[in-house]
């Protein structure tokens, strides 16, 4: 589960992260009694307004705006809430922006005695531990310093028993070119971030740009945050700031089934029990010519019911050409899913997309009974290649 920049903010800094101050806002009349109580509170004169949606690069997209005055945050205001921001991390379609940030400026005093980095933890499945990427280079372009300059981007690993020593902190602080006040505030700024990765069971805290203030105090200007799902049931207060409208519908809607999906881009519309399987079946669909247009894991504990919600789902994509289904009947029984199959076609009504099946396992020759017997209009396969070319031949056809 992602998070929105406030909330993230709001998350790390009960661990002791230093963060920019700021107050979330969903209309233009709660900007600007957002931007008064920052006045009163922290004495600025001037305020970020910062688009809340779950994508990167909002700046370059006109999603980040200066207000100077109380005039300026209601134009600004008004300028970002409702706008469809278009970023590198939104694609063409962009992002509808239903809620703003006003947050202070912290920007002050002499620019020269400023600095952005940039911070992340996050785990190293390779090397089964957490890491520490850091940089000199803060800001907008971290992509390509990571491109272009790969020597400026740090990693300090963290072994899982031991956790993050205070040598470590230190580390970091001195391989950002730290030193003074700067270098005990970014220590405590480092040991309290991973504090938070660890106690809300993030699988990714970013902070980009973590700022050095011409004060020298260290501030997390913006803040990601990515929850690892299987952790959330521990955090009912988390999960209850999942925002809805920033996940893709037929995600949401598998959700409610149990059913593991993610939308992809393909033309072929895919169902299979287990995630091993999904994946070899995506890529005999490559091989054989086509494009996966989903991943869609009924699990194994598919019914009709599963089975019928999925095809739904797949089938509320226009752009799927032909759909897949390849069943394994180990725990899940073959019948079960066949039934499933033949329930969707009556309730759904015709469906015009042509379908291939390939049911193996428990059950199997029940289920074959089953969808021969229904009268749909379906092609069978045995083997698992046969049915990928069998998909590239109907989209052909």
């Amino acid at each position: 589960m992602n998070l929105h920049e406030y909330q993230a903010k709001e998350l790390v800094k009960k661990y002791g992260v230093p963060i920019q101050e700021g107050i979330a806002a969903d209309t233009v009349d709660a900007a600007l009694e957002a931007a008064k109580k920052l006045q009163a509170d922290t004495g600025t004169g001037c305020w970020v307004i910062k688009a809340q949606i779950h994508a990167g690069g909002r700046g370059k997209g006109g999603g980040v705006k200066v207000a100077t005055s109380m005039d300026k945050v209601k134009e600004k205001s008004e300028a970002i809430l409702g706008m469809n921001l278009i970023t590198p991390q939104t694609g063409a379609q962009g992002k509808l922006v239903r809620k703003i940030l006003v947050a202070q400026d912290v920007y002050d005093g002499d620019a020269s005695l400023r600095k952005e980095f940039y911070v992340s933890i996050l785990t190293d499945r390779s090397r089964k531990c957490d890491v520490i990427i850091y940089s000199t280079e803060g800001g907008m372009d971290i992509e390509e310093v990571a491109h272009s300059t790969p020597e400026k981007i740090h990693k300090e690993y963290i072994d899982p028993v031991a956790g993050l020593q205070p040598f470590q902190a230190r580390k970091v602080a001195f391989n950002l070119g730290l030193s003074g006040d700067a270098f005990k505030h970014m220590v405590k700024f480092i040991s309290s971030l991973y504090k938070s990765y660890q106690s809300i069971d993030a699988s990714l805290i970013e902070v980009n740009p973590c700022l050095k203030t011409s004060s020298d105090k260290i501030i997390a200007v913006d803040a990601k945050i990515n929850l690892d799902d299987n952790a959330l049931y521990r955090h009912p207060e988390i999960a209850a700031m999942r925002d809805l409208h920033e996940e893709d519908p037929t995600e949401v809607e598998a959700g409610k089934h149990n059913l593991n999906f993610i939308k992809l881009d393909g033309n072929v519309g895919c169902m299979v029990n287990g995630a091993g399987l999904a994946m070899a079946t995506m890529d005999m669909i490559k091989l054989a010519g086509g494009s996966p247009a989903n991943f869609l894991d009924v699990g194994g504990t598919a019914n009709a019911t599963t089975v019928e919600a999925g095809f739904r789902i797949i089938l509320s994509d226009p752009n799927v050409k032909a759909i897949l289904i390849n069943i394994f009947g180990g725990i899940v029984r073959c019948d079960r899913v066949a039934q499933g199959i033949v329930d969707a076609y009556k309730n759904i009504g015709e469906i015009k997309v042509p379908i291939i099946v390939r049911l193996q396992g428990t059950n199997a020759d029940v289920a074959k009974k089953l969808i021969d017997e229904s009268g749909l209009k379906v092609y069978s396969a045995i083997l698992l290649k046969e049915a990928a070319e069998l998909v590239n031949q109907v989209l052909k056809d």
